[in-house]
């Protein structure tokens, strides 16, 4: 299996749901079942990285290893970054971005990316997408699409619906299209090298900080999962749904 090291980048500040790390999810905080997908997948090591002291200290308490980081990051990549400055790590060694809001995020899925990467001499980065259901996750802004080449690397990432049916029926552009897994692998030099990327207008404009990369002509690497993960938590109404799918599952 490929070696690889786990980040759980966490923050308090949510803007739709603040505290969410923190929130009891089947009687436990979010970032605990999060933790412990991470813990099952075998990695070297897993760290929570958060700027707050309350989830420092819960993390703390279930076992997890923590990083303090600033509290000035724009984005989770950002306080990798910081994170992996202060391991000796080498340039190659694989790190994959868990976040914090996952937890129903399937192992096999963390491992697979991280597989991924390390397969992938030419890509600086890794991740992971699904086939849309239908044509209104083609249409919906909150779904990420991607598209690839030939060699699934990645061509763009878009709220909008790519490609876009020039015809108009939309059925070959939903089937063509993905919906990004938000989960990540990197390598270490690249994370290293991140701040010195020019920040990108696409990602200003989609709000989607992989696009810094593709834009700056960084290689990433995309496969369909091996499964479908849980849906993240943003809202309440996720928080609830999490709960049923971790009663359905009898966590």
């Amino acid at each position: 299996m490929t070696a690889f090291r786990i980040i759980i980048p966490a923050r308090y500040g949510a803007s739709r749901l603040p505290g969410k790390p923190l929130l009891a999810l089947a009687g436990r905080p979010v970032i605990e079942h999060v933790y412990d997908r991470a813990v099952q997948t075998g990695a070297e090591q897993v760290i929570v990285a958060t700027d707050d002291p309350r989830i420092a200290d819960v993390a703390e308490g279930f076992g997890a290893t923590v990083s303090m980081t600033r509290s000035d990051h724009a984005s989770g990549t950002d306080r990798l970054v910081e994170v992996v400055d202060g391991l000796d790590l080498p340039a190659d060694a694989v790190i994959v971005n868990l976040q914090g809001d996952e937890p129903l995020m399937p192992p096999a899925l963390v491992v697979q990316v991280a597989g991924l990467l390390a397969a992938s001499p030419r890509a600086a980065m890794a991740t992971l997408s699904t086939p849309l259901r239908d044509a209104d996750e083609w249409h919906d802004p909150h779904v990420v699409k991607v598209v690839t080449d030939h060699q699934g690397r990645a061509l763009y990432f878009s709220r909008a619906p790519i490609p876009w049916d020039r015809a108009g029926a939309g059925g070959e552009a939903v089937a063509l299209a993905r919906r990004h897994i938000g989960l990540y692998a990197y390598r270490a030099g690249f994370l290293r090298d991140y701040p010195k990327l020019p920040v990108s207008r696409l990602e200003q404009l989609e709000q989607l900080e992989q696009l810094r990369a593709l834009e700056a002509g960084v290689t990433i690497q995309v496969a369909d999962g091996i499964e479908v993960p849980g849906p993240g938590i943003d809202t309440a109404e996720d928080l609830l749904a999490a709960e049923a799918r971790l009663s359905e599952e009898g966590a």
